[in-house]
C-alpha cells in the first residue's frame, strides 16, 4: 500500500510562501493522480491540488488557483506544493493523498480523494 509523509509545514505571515514536499513510498496500483489535502479546525477534509501520475496535468481547487503549484518528480516519489500568497483561510493541516478527478462539464472538475492510510501531515498556520 502506498504511503506518503508530508514536511515543509510552519507559521509565516499572510501573502508569504511555503513549500510543502510529499514523499511517497510502497506500491498501489489503481489511481492515476496524488495530491494535496488540507483540514482545519472543525471542517471536513478538501482537496487543494492534484497532479496526474502518468501526463503533465495539474488541477487546483478555485480557492488556490494561480496561488499553488504542484509539480511532481519524474519518478513519483516526490510530490511538492508550492504556496504563494498565502493567506490566513489557508492555515490547516496538510496532507498527500491519492486523488481522484472527475469532470462535470467543459473544463470544470471536482476533486476528490478514498485514501484512507493519511500520515501525520504538516501544519500550515498563516497570521501575523
Amino acid at each position: 500500500q502506498v504511503q506518503f509523509v508530508e514536511s515543509g509545514g510552519g507559521l509565516v505571515q499572510p501573502g508569504g510562501s511555503l513549500k510543502l514536499s510529499c514523499a511517497a513510498s510502497g506500491f498501489a496500483s489503481g489511481y492515476y493522480h496524488i495530491g494535496w489535502f488540507h483540514q482545519a479546525p472543525g471542517k471536513e477534509r478538501e482537496a487543494v491540488s492534484c497532479v496526474s501520475v502518468t501526463e503533465p496535468y495539474t488541477y487546483y481547487a478555485d480557492s488556490v488557483r494561480g496561488r499553488f503549484t504542484i509539480s511532481r518528480d519524474k519518478t513519483m516519489n516526490t510530490v511538492t506544493l508550492q504556496m504563494n500568497s498565502l493567506i490566513p483561510e489557508d492555515t490547516a493541516l496538510y496532507h498527500c493523498g491519492t486523488c481522484e478527478v472527475t469532470f462535470v462539464g467543459g473544463n470544470n472538475y471536482r476533486l476528490t480523494t478514498e485514501f484512507e492510510a493519511w500520515g501525520q501531515g504538516t501544519q500550515v498556520s498563516v497570521s501575523s
